[in-house]
């Protein structure tokens, strides 16, 4: 059955559908949403290794777990081993259960330090990333990669490898190169061929825009676990519905989309475990490009985001979610 418990070395997971580390979006207030509509693990955002190790303290505030967040995924992105291993031993505290290496991050920014994707053009280095985090850690490391840096020089297999031998217990793949960033489609066809090489657990992303776009995944490839991205950005419920798709796939509407007034109920919890969690000046520089990814593709969408780059205050704000502003009506 497609829907089960995975094992991440000693991490035992109740389910198989993972909200993505997700720049900008995956913090603590939406991956506390997300788990509540049935995401069965929801990674940080990533955390700079270089900015642990000097103890920069909102750093360390990306890390921290939600209040309902029992299962703690912190993702790490660095270049440096000796960084990392230091980083591992400043996180312990916050009591992760499992630690990911980014290996995958396509932005130049990151690329250009040697992190994220950078690392698919230096295998060795993975291995001794992991290694070194894997020595520093109580709990189980894992990795992200791409299937290479382009099209020239697809590598994920070798990469996989080399992660597994610095002690990685499973492997999540984004099939795309890094020069494809999250252009094209992505190629499930790797991810089917890494799980017939790996022994380790293999986690699948890319192209995971619908519920149904899980099970896809699942039944093409024979992965363990798939991981929502971009999919679920302003939809929460795509961890719910893929569930249910799963679970009962002859009752299940593989297009259904919540009702108007369920993803209005969503989007204040949003702002409300937000604000619990960010305060009201962050809260309103970040809550509008959420609000425009869950009302997006309604009719007059554009009309609303023009409108809410205005808000300014929680007042501002509740007077959009109470809908007393021009709403993109279904």
């Amino acid at each position: 059955m497609p829907y089960r418990p995975i094992a991440i070395g000693s991490l035992a997971i109740p389910g198989n559908l993972f909200l993505a580390p997700v720049a900008g979006y995956s913090d603590r207030a939406y991956r506390s949403l997300c788990l509540e509509y049935g995401a069965d693990m929801a990674y940080t955002e990533m955390v700079a290794v270089e900015a642990l190790v000097r103890d920069h303290r909102k750093t360390m505030e990306l890390a921290s777990p939600a209040k309902n967040e029992t299962i703690l995924a912190i993702q790490l992105f660095g270049a440096n081993p000796e960084s990392f291993a230091l980083a591992v031993e400043k996180i312990l505290p916050l009591k992760p259960s499992l630690i990911d290496v980014n290996c995958g991050c396509p932005v130049p920014k990151v690329v250009k330090s040697g992190a994220g994707s950078a690392l698919m053009k230096d295998t060795g280095r993975i291995r001794a990333i992991v290694q070194a985090a894997s020595g520093a850690s109580s709990v189980p490391v894992t990795v992200k990669i791409r299937t290479g840096w382009d099209s020239d020089h697809i590598n994920f297999l070798e990469a996989a490898a080399a992660a597994v031998e610095g002690g990685a217990k499973a492997v999540a793949l984004h099939a795309r190169t890094r020069e494809q960033g999250y252009s094209g489609l992505a190629d499930w066809d790797s991810i089917r061929i890494l799980k017939e090489n790996l022994a380790v657990p293999v986690i699948g992303s890319g192209d995971l825009f619908l519920a149904s776009d899980a099970v896809s995944m699942m039944e093409k490839t024979g992965c363990d676990a798939v991981m929502f991205a971009r999919g679920a950005l302003g939809n929460p419920f795509i961890f719910r519905e893929a569930r249910r798709l799963i679970e009962n796939p002859d009752s299940a509407d593989a297009a259904y989309r919540p009702p108007f007034e369920e993803i209005i109920q969503a989007a204040r919890r949003h702002f409300e475990l937000s604000l619990e969690y960010s305060g009201e000046v962050l809260t309103c520089m970040e809550m509008k490009k959420h609000l425009c990814s869950y009302f997006k593709g309604f009719p007059r969408a554009a009309e609303f985001r023009n409108a809410i780059v205005t808000a300014k205050t929680v007042a501002d704000y509740e007077k959009f979610l109470r809908l007393e502003y021009m709403p993109p009506v279904p």
